[in-house]
């Protein structure tokens, strides 16, 4: 049986202090492609890139792992636009296949790729405030980097 010694922390004043992250303002932020802290410096570099720091505090973006939630909220997100509409006109009006799916189609793709940057940068600034992965100055002990 393995036994795990760990001294108790001491928490002074100190070390309680860090800096206050807003949720909704570093999602507001990254929502804008913009730096999750400071509002000022450019999120992405091409796309959907990060870039690998902000330009103008110095902000390390590399630690994010936003992975496929982005992609997963703006499925969410153009399929609750999409659907209703779609049922709304198909159980009311009589239009023909190809019009519809010249319609339906283009729609959802444009739509899909005008979320994709902003949700992402949205997901970036959210796990900055709630210092998810490498956005914690001190992360725990016995916790290895990802």
């Amino acid at each position: 049986m393995v036994t795990m010694s760990t001294a108790p922390k001491i928490w002074t004043r100190e070390s309680g202090l860090v800096e206050k992250r807003d949720v909704w303002t570093a999602m507001k932020r990254g929502f804008r492609g913009r730096c999750p802290r400071c509002g000022e410096g450019k999120l992405f570099r091409a796309f959907l890139k990060t870039a690998d720091n902000c330009a103008t505090c110095g902000l390390d973006f590399t630690p994010h792992r936003a992975d496929d939630l982005p992609a997963y909220l703006v499925i969410v997100i153009v399929g609750h636009i999409v659907v209703p509409g779609v049922l709304w006109i198909e159980t009311n009006y009589t239009t023909p296949v190809w019009i519809s799916f010249a319609a339906y189609l283009p729609f959802t793709l444009v739509a899909s790729l005008a979320l994709l940057q902003p949700v992402k940068g949205a997901v970036v600034g959210l796990q900055w405030a709630l210092r998810m992965h490498g956005f914690d100055e001190n992360p725990p002990d016995g916790i290895p980097p990802v």
